[in-house]
């Protein structure tokens, strides 16, 4: 029987998960399709419902759903406890699991792309307080760091260090450029220069000359940031591979097959970006 896999969100028409994982059925042969599925909030205990009744394989879960859907699974795996957001379902021991790849797709994108770049216990500034700066936070910390986080809101930055504790701390928004200075490590976790977005203008003068930048954005895969980063000789980190990374332990469990994150996958979905972003 083919086995059937989706990635659900509301809208879904630009997810490129089918995408990828397509590419991975077709690579490893398997009888199984992945399907985008858009999903209203008023549907989504309707479809949870339908996902037990008919037994699917698994589910991939974007925005709007990633904190919804909690109340309507069985458990959650750590990483969505620590991150508090599910990215990912799966069927464990008859329980429909919800789990969290974010953070180990952060940690493999930049082990990729800058091998050692945590060979010593380093500080991060991240800007932004969204899922996307707590899978990073998950991450950051499991590798050692320490972070400063840095938000429109302050409120919500206080609210995300105190949910992490020991290592993370809030700070305003003045204070960025001391920080820039002593920052082994600057994530833009923003939506701020995605393709429809305004651009994140940052003076990144204060940054050390080892510092590493990285930009969770892969829509265009060179944003403002990353453009003024390599004019300034920093190695930098476009957010791709995150999204390649993210969609492996997913895959994994759902097929018992371990997918590599390969060149050809990787120009496969730049191909697909470029053609579809503007310059």
């Amino acid at each position: 029987m083919t086995r059937r896999a989706f990635v659900i969100g509301h809208p879904i028409a630009h997810s490129r998960s089918p995408m990828l994982h397509g590419y991975w059925l077709r690579r490893y042969r398997i009888d199984a399709t992945y399907e985008r599925r858009d999903v209203s909030p008023s549907q989504l205990a309707d479809f949870v419902a339908e996902f037990r009744r008919e037994g699917w394989a698994g589910c991939n879960v974007t925005v709007p759903h990633k904190t919804a859907i909690v109340p309507h699974l069985d458990r959650l795996d750590e990483t969505a406890v620590a991150v508090g957001a599910v990215n990912t379902l799966w069927w464990e021991a008859g329980e429909l699991v919800g789990g969290n790849t974010d953070a180990s797709g952060f940690l493999a994108n930049l082990d990729e792309r800058v091998p050692g770049w945590d060979r010593r216990a380093g500080h991060a500034v991240l800007l932004g307080a969204g899922g996307a700066a707590r899978a990073a936070i998950v991450g950051l910390r499991q590798r050692g760091f320490s972070v400063a986080i840095f938000n429109r809101s302050r409120d919500t930055a206080a609210a995300l260090a105190a949910h992490f504790g020991e290592g993370v701390a809030a700070r305003d928004l003045p204070e960025l450029a001391a920080a820039l200075a002593g920052a082994d490590l600057l994530i833009n976790a923003t939506s701020l220069g995605m393709s429809g977005q305004p651009a994140l203008v940052l003076d990144l003068a204060s940054l050390p000359d080892h510092a590493i930048v990285h930009d969770v954005v892969y829509a265009p895969l060179e944003t403002a940031l990353l453009r003024a980063a390599a004019a300034r000789g920093l190695r930098t980190v476009d957010g791709l591979g995150m999204l390649l990374h993210q969609a492996t332990p997913g895959f994994r469990r759902w097929f018992a097959t371990e997918p590599e994150v390969t060149a050809e996958l990787r120009a496969l979905l730049v191909a697909d970006i470029r053609s579809k972003t503007p310059d």
